[in-house]
This record gives structure tokens, sequence and C-alpha cells, in this order.
């Protein structure tokens, strides 16, 4: 079973912008050290593909922002 890149958007990234949009939550199955915070998608898919792992996107709350205090 190939090991498993678990992703999601940043919560204040915004489609168009020139900033990295996607962060790595957790690695399974492969032995991975992530030392960047925020990755463009071609650079998770370029890792994924080097490291023999599937990329899963974790979904985000729609009201993600309404819970921060």
């Amino acid at each position: 079973m190939a090991g498993q890149i678990f992703y999601r958007e940043r919560a204040k990234a915004k489609e168009g912008s020139k900033s990295p949009r996607f962060r790595v939550l957790a690695v399974s199955g492969i032995d991975l050290k992530v030392y960047g915070s925020h990755f463009r998608k071609k650079e998770l898919e370029q890792l994924a593909k080097t490291a023999g792992a599937d990329l899963v996107a974790l979904a985000r709350d729609k009201n993600a922002a309404s819970h921060k205090k």
C-alpha cells in the first residue's frame, strides 16, 4: 500500500494569489520529513510522486473563520 500525504487549503489563501495555498497536515505509511509550512499544488504533487505516496485533500469547515476566538 502506498503512503498518504494529507493536506488542506490554507484559511487565508486566496484563489489567484501568488502565495502557496496548501498546508501539509499529516503523513502516513512513508518516512517523510516536511520542513516547509506552505506549499503550492505542484510542489505537493512532486513530493507525492517522488515518495510514492497518494495525495489526500481534507475538506475545510465552511465556517472555519467563525470558530476562531
